[in-house]
């Protein structure tokens, strides 16, 4: 048997963040609470005036949480939460990208439920919550259709990762035109993301005839408009297909799960402060190559759906799969950013390598991984990772 988990509605297409104030209202709801990055609120970019008028247009008022940090913490819930409680807020409204969505997921679920912990969540057969809306601002994440969330508890320095079915967002809301403005870096970040979110989910252990049908089509889309909207980031077209794209993989990942590369990625980004998706960028092609061996008919039909010429042989194709990651990385300038900005120390790198591996084999995603990885394994593939910067 099969189960598929799902957002119960979704809104797709330009212009369709003007029906929120309306999906609030048909949720029975008056009062929300708008979970932000702080950019988004920021004079600039006023998008929490926006989502206010259209809020209070149709008789629904607001409150905003906008002290989201880029890796979401313990205590952004903590403080997410209680302005939840304060406004007696009636359900819970995600703006932004994977950060601002995470943290409010577990608002809704902490508001509900203010002495469930964040790691006790797995394990509950039910969970109550406030009703709540996801708008990503992003494409990459998917956590607009997703029953995960990732959080850093600043108690324990550990990356958390709770899922539950009841955390997916009753309504995600995808309207490309919020995406238009996305900086290149981000784009690349978030795209990279979604490619390994579709991918994962291709390759894992609890892979079913449902999610490969939602990872392979986010597959072939990003293969087609990635590197076209990396050139003209304008392009509505390529930006509605990322949208799309972004949720598909979402979905599959949510359902199948994702394996090595983001296991390793939260350590990663956790001991470095490097952002979610470019971790997982830099560890993508390293998992791959390790899991070849095992999945090889998979990653053939990985290369496909990235544009490589299907007439070649499996293991050709297999290995053209962990080429067109890499070449993505290089042409993105996903190396050239971690390098600059994040890993700018080897020695401190490899040194943290024992540490980063003990925190991968504790996180999810291992077990689910086509070849289930050996601590050395993993130290390996943060290893070549080094080898790869020093270059």
């Amino acid at each position: 048997m099969t189960t598929f988990c799902a957002p119960a509605r979704v809104e797709f297409g330009a212009g369709a963040l003007d029906r929120l104030g309306d999906l609030v209202k048909a949720l029975g709801k008056k009062k929300a609470l708008i979970v932000m990055d702080a950019f988004l609120a920021s004079p600039t970019v006023a998008l929490d005036k926006r989502v206010g008028g259209i809020l209070s247009a149709a008789g629904i008022n607001s409150a905003v949480y906008s002290g989201v940090a880029s890796e979401p913490t313990s205590t952004n819930v903590q403080d997410g939460m209680e302005i939840a409680r304060k406004f007696a807020c009636d359900c819970i409204i995600a703006l932004g990208g994977g950060s601002s969505i995470d943290t409010a997921k577990a608002v809704a679920v902490k508001a509900a439920n203010p002495e469930l912990a964040l790691a006790d969540i797995p394990k509950s057969p039910y969970i109550t919550r406030l009703p709540l809306i996801a708008v990503p601002t992003t494409s990459g994440t998917g956590s607009e259709g997703t029953k995960v969330a990732v959080i850093t508890n600043l108690q324990t320095g550990v990356k958390e990762n709770p899922g539950h079915p009841s955390m997916i967002p009753d309504i995600a809301i995808l309207d490309p035109d919020l995406t238009v403005t996305l900086p290149k870096t981000l784009t690349a970040f978030t795209g990279m993301d979604a490619l390994a979110h579709a991918m994962e989910a291709y390759v894992s252990n609890k892979a079913t005839a449902l999610t490969d049908l939602y990872a392979y089509k986010a597959m072939e889309i990003i293969g087609g408009s990635l590197p076209k909207v990396m050139e003209n980031g304008a392009d509505k077209s390529l930006r509605s297909n990322m949208a799309l794209a972004s949720y598909y993989a979402g979905a599959a990942f949510s359902n199948a799960s994702t394996n090595l590369a983001h296991a390793g990625g939260r350590a990663l980004g956790a001991q470095f402060h490097v952002p979610h998706g470019l971790s997982v960028a830099l560890l993508l092609p390293f998992v791959m190559e390790f899991g070849l061996e095992v999945a090889e008919e998979r990653y053939a039909r990985v290369a496909v759906a990235l544009r490589a010429e299907p007439q070649a042989s499996r293991q050709t194709l297999a290995r053209q799969a962990v080429d067109i990651v890499d070449a993505f990385n290089e042409k993105f300038g996903i190396w050239a950013e971690a390098k600059s900005k994040f890993i700018t120390d080897l020695k401190a790198f490899r040194k943290a390598i024992p540490e980063m591996t003990g925190k991968a084999l504790a996180g999810n995603g291992i077990l689910t991984n086509p070849k289930v990885p050996s601590e050395s394994d993993i130290k390996t593939v943060f290893e070549k990772l080094a080898e790869k910067l020093a270059d």
